[in-house]
């Protein structure tokens, strides 16, 4: 068994800000990853909203918080998933498929996943033209037909950045206006390669080994189509990565968001949630980081009780 100061669980943007702060406050820190440091920020084309950094590659804002965080005097275990949680004791215990940990707090920054249709032709075709993350895979589509679903940021975003590799790109929307910022929706709607179905929904992904084609139906009049496509990127949300915070007893909120106060405290003394796995209303770069400092400096402030909470 293996003891720290303060374990955070996930190393995207709220985890690694957590995790600078952390070890800055003198905290024996460790971070614990499924996947490789970065979080989702890593998978955006651009981020155009992060204060200082007015446009920047969504992989280098990672990598450079990343090794902030490395530098701050944190350690990173990616790629080291957790398998289960007891966080009812004094002392946190953590198990993850290569050791087990215990700390005198917790941080559970475990983020959010990409929704799926839940269409015929999804699972089958995923990996072979049908996607959840334009940066990752984009590429492989360079000078096709592309589709992408969705209406949010995340859509308008992964069309802009899809209009400058593929030949053709479509959006499909279910609404009659993008729900996307006036800006994004602006930029998406100026690009002459890319084509804005309205009121439009996908019923199935067809193909033979890989995406050939998709069927599209017209929620006003009911006609369905069909349209060529190579590939077809999905971006219609998130849900919370919490399924094991909840089994250990952290409370959630309906849609299975962790429940946390203005201090980032959930309803298990000395444990923490941060990031876009809790109810905060504003799921951006900004937000997780500043909810990771928080709920590191309410760590600190748990384990050593200093002069200002006594």
């Amino acid at each position: 068994m293996q003891n720290w100061d303060l374990i955070i669980i996930g190393a995207g943007a709220a985890g690694l800000a957590a995790g600078i702060y952390g070890a800055r406050s003198g905290l024996k820190t460790l971070l614990l990853d499924e996947r490789m440091a970065g979080g989702t920020a890593a998978e955006a084309p651009l981020v155009e909203n992060y204060p200082g950094f007015s446009q920047i590659v969504g992989t280098e804002l990672a990598e450079k918080m990343t090794l902030h965080c490395k530098k701050s005097g944190a350690v990173i275990h990616d790629v080291e998933p957790v398998v289960s949680m007891d966080l009812k004791g004094e002392m946190k215990k953590v198990k993850t498929n290569r050791a087990e940990y215990e700390a005198t707090a917790v941080i559970i920054a475990t983020g959010a996943h990409y929704n799926e249709i839940g269409i015929k032709g999804e699972k089958e075709f995923h990996g072979k033209g049908v996607s959840y993350c334009g940066v990752c895979d984009g590429p492989f589509f360079k000078g096709k037909r592309v589709l992408i679903v969705g209406g949010g940021n995340s859509a308008c975003i992964t069309a802009i950045y899809l209009a400058g590799i593929a030949g053709e790109v479509t959006l499909v929307h279910r609404r009659e206006a993008l729900r996307a910022e006036e800006v994004l929706a602006k930029d998406v709607l100026s690009k002459t390669n890319v084509t804005v179905l309205w009121n439009t929904a996908i019923e199935e992904i067809k193909g033979d080994k890989v995406v050939s084609k998709v069927s599209l139906l017209d929620v006003k009049t009911n006609e369905t189509r069909e349209l060529a496509v190579d590939a077809v990127f999905v971006q219609v949300g998130e849900s919370p990565n919490s399924a094991q915070a909840l089994e250990a007893g952290v409370e959630s909120e309906k849609g299975g968001c962790i429940k946390i106060d203005i201090h980032q405290r959930t309803n298990i003394s000395g444990v923490f949630a941060a990031g876009d796995v809790t109810n905060h209303p504003v799921r951006q770069v900004g937000t997780a980081v500043g909810q990771g400092i928080t709920a590191a400096l309410e760590a600190y402030a748990y384990i050593r009780q200093p002069y200002y909470r006594k």
